[in-house]
């Protein structure tokens, strides 16, 4: 390397320190009260709402009740079943409602059987505070459903 050229990237690496410098100064000077993002909010947040805490108290139901029923407790498998099923219903009811499709409502229909029975059966098993969760869960969900079909 000749003297020029590091000269030259002796120079580069000093612009570049203080352009780096200088942005980050004026980034901390910076009014961010102008900087407000307009969110729209999804007018289905709380059925989204009440569809991601029904897949996930579900998946904790269905956990415990495999457990409990390697130890033994087949009248868990019921509950079981019907956990599995509102899982996977409530996890297409939440992209759906994400998506604000136009065959949510017809899909929301489903969803409210499918939780109405998983709350069902998961009451004769509320013992077991997992599967009580899950209840209280598909029960929401139930509701928020209710609201958009009518």
């Amino acid at each position: 390397m000749n003297r020029r050229e590091m000269l030259m990237g002796v120079a580069a690496a000093a612009a570049t320190i203080t352009t780096g410098r200088a942005f980050a100064e004026s980034h901390e000077h910076m009014d961010h009260t102008h900087m407000a993002h307009d969110h729209v909010s999804n007018p289905n947040q709380k059925l989204i709402d009440a569809a991601a805490d029904c897949v996930s108290k579900a998946q904790l139901c269905l956990s415990h009740c495999i457990v409990s029923m390697g130890k033994g407790e087949t009248d868990l498998a019921a509950c079981a079943n019907s956990a599995s099923q509102v899982e996977a219903t409530c996890a297409t009811l939440q992209k759906l409602a994400a998506l604000n499709s136009k065959r949510l409502a017809a899909y929301a229909k489903v969803a409210m059987d499918i939780c109405k029975d998983c709350e069902e059966e998961c009451k004769k098993t509320e013992k077991h505070p997992e599967c009580k969760a899950c209840m209280e869960a598909c029960a929401a969900c139930y509701k928020e459903c209710k609201k958009l079909v009518g």
